[in-house]
C-alpha cells in the first residue's frame, strides 16, 4: 500500500494507493503530522510514501515519516523516472510538471501528449512518442490573473471567476471576469492547436483545479484527469521500490 502526498502552493492533496488504483483521497488546506498520524492509524498496511513538494516541507512531518514508513522518496531532480527528461535547467523543474507528464505518459504511452495543469499556475506540458520529456511553458493561472489586475490598478476590483460570462463585458466587472477567462480559453485553446499542428497528436490532458471549469468551455477534445500528479507520483514511487 503506498501514499502519495503532493503539497502544492494553495493546498495538500494525500492519496491512498492499492494495486494501482485509488483506495483514498485526502485534502487539507495545511498539511500537519496530526492528519498523517490518523493517516496511518487507519491504514497500517502503508509501506512505501513518496513525497512532491513545491514549497518547504515540514521537518516534523518529514521525521515522522520516516520513523514510521519503510521507504520515503522525497522527489527531486535526482530521483530515478519512468520517463527521460531533456530539460536544460532540471534542478529547477517543477515536481508536479514531472508527475504530470509521467501521469500523461501511463495514460498514452510511445504517443505524443499535451498536459495543460489549470492550477496556481497555468502549465503547458509535452512527452513524445519516444517517452521524452522535452519541455513546456508556464503562464500566470485563473486566480492569479484576478489578483494582479487588483493588485497592480488603482481602480480595478478583485473579483472571483463565474461559470457565467459572454464574449465581452458590458461593465467592469463582467468586463474583467470576460477579459480573464476569455483569455485563458483562448491561450489553452491555440496550445491545443499549435501542439496538433506540430505533433499530429490529438492527446490533450487537463489536469489542476480548475481543470473542469474550463474543460467544458473550451470546446476541444481533451481528456479531464484531476489525479494526473497523483497518479504520475504512484508511478514514480513504484518505478523506485
Amino acid at each position: 500500500m503506498n501514499l502519495i502526498i503532493d503539497l502544492g502552493n494553495t493546498s495538500a492533496k494525500l492519496a491512498i494507493y492499492q494495486k494501482n488504483s485509488i483506495n483514498k483521497l485526502f485534502h487539507f488546506k495545511i498539511l500537519q503530522k496530526k492528519h498523517l498520524v490518523d493517516i496511518l492509524f487507519k491504514f497500517p498496511k502503508i509501506k512505501n510514501v513518496i513525497i512532491s513538494s513545491v514549497i518547504n516541507v515540514d521537518f516534523e512531518i518529514l521525521n515522522f515519516l520516516k520513523q514510521n514508513i519503510s521507504t520515503i522518496i522525497e522527489l527531486t531532480y535526482k530521483t530515478s523516472l519512468p520517463i527521460k527528461i531533456k530539460y536544460n535547467t532540471k534542478k529547477t523543474l517543477g515536481n508536479d510538471r514531472i508527475a504530470g507528464v509521467i501521469g500523461a505518459n501511463n495514460i498514452f504511452p510511445n504517443t505524443y501528449v499535451l498536459v495543460v495543469d489549470a492550477g496556481t499556475a497555468i502549465t503547458y506540458d509535452i512527452v513524445t512518442n519516444k517517452n521524452i520529456y522535452i519541455g513546456g511553458n508556464i503562464s500566470p493561472g485563473l486566480n492569479m490573473r484576478y489578483k494582479a489586475l487588483n493588485y497592480f490598478t488603482e481602480k480595478l476590483p478583485l473579483v472571483t471567476k463565474n461559470d457565467f460570462f459572454d464574449f465581452i463585458g458590458n461593465d467592469t466587472n463582467s468586463a474583467i471576469v470576460s477579459g480573464v477567462q476569455n483569455g485563458i480559453i483562448y491561450e489553452i485553446s491555440q496550445y491545443i492547436n499549435n501542439f496538433k499542428s506540430l505533433y499530429n497528436s490529438d492527446k490533450i490532458i487537463l489536469t489542476g483545479g480548475d481543470c473542469f471549469f474550463f474543460d467544458k468551455k473550451l470546446k476541444k477534445p481533451i481528456f479531464a484527469e484531476p489525479n494526473l500528479l497523483i497518479n504520475g507520483l504512484n508511478k514514480i514511487l513504484e518505478f523506485n521500490v
